[in-house]
């Protein structure tokens, strides 16, 4: 008779305590990069979002779209320019990173989480005024980008009761007024104001990496004292998650995650293993 356990077994009892730990939690997850291009991603990460719904946890997705909405714009023959890591945005810009955030990117993570078996609602941050928007402090430069100033949990709240809420990074202002929103932001404010367990960034590097590009330099976990400390010197893409994970923790959240979303199952991973992957931010 064999007596060592079987692996399977053991990664199973290895998930017990973390799902315990997180039963009835929030885990607001911003959806991007590779994870939302790559065909099998996309179906790993919904089954992902699938398991932790039916195991107690309460997940909220915020997205944004950026390579598809460059690519629209680009078929359309529209200018595409960025400042300072923002895109310019006039009102048609607006009104094309809405058409593929709302009518294409939104509907098909919908479709995808109702087919693996959750009910899922798609929602901008224009529907019941979640987001309450003002202009980003260089609006004179970028135009119609727009930066939250308040998120209304009770539109979430009463949907995440029953359903994932699927949340699209656009907004408007009082005056109606529509604007392009940075999807790290937009997770890291809504992970705040939820006070979720976990903020979770997916994106295409391995973490925070303190050698770039070396990804043996991946910082496991820092603190937010730290990222005060070091923010200044970060340049691309990672500036903004870990700007975002400050705010979560600051706002109300516990925990924030950044995390490769080109390894399948990585939420699985960093949620319900010992080692974990990527890297956690703490208070």
């Amino acid at each position: 008779m064999n007596d060592s356990p079987n692996p399977n077994v053991e990664l199973l009892l290895e998930a017990l305590p973390y799902i315990r730990e997180f039963h009835g939690r929030t885990v607001v997850i911003k959806y991007g990069g590779a994870a939302m291009r790559d065909p099998d991603l996309r179906e790993a990460f919904a089954t992902d979002v699938v398991l932790l719904k039916y195991v107690g946890l309460n997940p909220v997705i915020v997205h944004g779209g950026g390579p598809e909405i460059t690519a629209y714009m680009e078929r359309l023959g529209m200018e595409v320019r960025f400042h300072e890591g923002l895109r310019v945005s006039d009102p048609e810009t607006v009104e094309v990173a809405k058409m593929v955030l709302l009518g294409k990117l939104n509907s098909d993570i919908v479709l995808r989480l109702n087919r693996h078996g959750q009910p899922a609602v798609g929602l901008s941050g224009e529907d019941g005024w979640l987001f309450e928007i003002g202009p980003v402090p260089n609006a004179d430069e970028v135009g119609f980008v727009g930066s939250i100033e308040r998120v209304d949990v009770d539109v979430l709240n009463h949907i995440a009761a029953d359903y994932i809420p699927v949340v699209a990074s656009a907004g408007a202002d009082r005056e109606g007024n529509s604007y392009n929103v940075n999807a790290d932001e937009a997770a890291g404010k809504v992970a705040a104001a939820l006070g979720a367990y976990k903020a979770i960034f997916l994106t295409d590097v391995e973490g925070w990496l303190d050698d770039s590009p070396d990804p043996a330099s991946r910082i496991s976990e820092t603190t937010v004292a730290e990222i005060d400390a070091r923010l200044d010197s970060v340049e691309g893409g990672m500036r903004p998650k870990l700007q975002a994970c400050v705010d979560a923790i600051r706002g109300g959240a516990q925990y924030a995650h950044i995390i490769d979303g080109r390894q399948p199952h990585s939420l699985l991973l960093e949620l319900f293993t010992d080692a974990g992957i990527g890297t956690k931010v703490t208070p």
